[in-house]
């Protein structure tokens, strides 16, 4: 028998399995989460497209897609919305899913966040897409870069040429305004602490919707989550897996034993871990193996949720909410 759930984990347990197609265990994977621009629901289990080869990009899309997934986080940086796309598109094409099933999130870049051209920005992204909305746009990082053509702007000793003549408020009126049309569902922010979001939040005429930043057990981001949860926020965690790094959340024993236990993987676990305590969760993955993996994931008893919780150690994988420049993309 399964301990009792207190107080708070009950009210998140009741919001995922409200929009879950069914009690069992593995229908987890249905998992929505409501949004509070009252644009609909997210699906917790998501797809990152932070793909660099153009061709494994719309392979990994299609692959996605064909087994289930019904959500697709992509950005201006990662240069490949138009793949995304085209792979999208493909199956659209054929009648088996319609683009009103598929959420579809990008981001505003850094070298954009001056307010006369976040518009354009957003309209070249979603041509690229080649959707007529986007459901959710965010502000890549709260960091301004020198406007311009080239997203990585640097100096002649290889630092980073930052704006400093626009503010992060300045940048999300404008996204408010993207938000007041029809073709841009939802807003939020992504790579963001809590001490930028807070402010902003108080400060906003639309509130953000969804803020997306690193999480995993080892980066659990309880503070920014708890903000969250109280005003309505959805956290969307990228790197659940701790981007696969060696000494890991893979590799530690805990998850390992919660793994053993209830014939999942590892990867599986860290995934229903990261939905079952409230967040949205991306995965990305390169093969249709690994897709299967990432997206046949199963509830686990609320005692592994716990023992997972428990674990002590803590290490940031990404340092762009120190600088902006995301890691793992190579710069181009």
């Amino acid at each position: 028998m399964r301990p009792a759930i207190g107080p708070r984990r009950k009210r998140v347990r009741e919001n995922l399995i409200f929009f879950m197609k069914s009690n069992d265990p593995s229908s987890l994977r249905f998992a929505r989460i409501p949004l509070n621009s009252g644009a609909g629901s997210i699906p917790a289990l998501g797809f990152g497209t932070l793909i660099p080869d153009p061709a494994e990009t719309k392979s990994a899309t299609t692959n996605a897609l064909r087994v289930g997934f019904r959500h697709f986080d992509c950005a201006e940086r990662y240069r490949n919305e138009r793949e995304v796309g085209e792979s999208l598109q493909a199956e659209f094409a054929t009648g088996a899913v319609a683009r009103e099933d598929v959420f579809i999130t990008t981001k505003l870049w850094n070298t954009n966040h001056r307010p006369e051209r976040v518009e354009p920005a957003f309209e070249a992204g979603r041509e690229r897409l080649g959707i007529s909305y986007v459901d959710l746009y965010l502000i890549h990082t709260p960091f301004a870069f020198q406007p311009g053509n080239n997203l990585d702007p640097r100096d002649p000793s290889g630092n980073i040429i930052y704006d400093r003549g626009v503010s992060l408020l300045e940048t999300w009126r404008a996204m408010e305004s993207l938000a007041d049309g029809c073709k841009c569902r939802a807003i939020g922010l992504s790579d963001v602490v809590l001490e930028n979001l807070a402010p902003l939040y108080e400060a906003a005429r639309i509130k953000p919707a969804v803020v997306q930043v690193e999480s995993h057990p080892y980066l659990p981001q309880t503070d920014l989550l708890e903000f969250c949860k109280e005003k309505g926020i959805v956290l969307l965690a990228f790197a659940p897996l701790g981007h696969g790094v060696r000494s890991g959340p893979l590799e530690d024993p805990a998850v390992l034993a919660v793994a053993r236990q209830n014939s999942l993987t590892p990867a599986q676990v860290l995934i229903a871990w990261g939905i079952q305590r409230g967040t949205a969760v991306l995965t990305t993955a390169k093969t249709l193996e690994r897709a299967r993996e990432s997206y046949n994931i199963s509830e686990i008893p609320e005692a592994a949720v716990d023992e997972i919780n428990r674990i002590q150690t803590r290490k940031r994988l990404n340092p762009v909410v120190e600088t902006g420049v995301p890691g793992f993309i190579a710069r181009g």
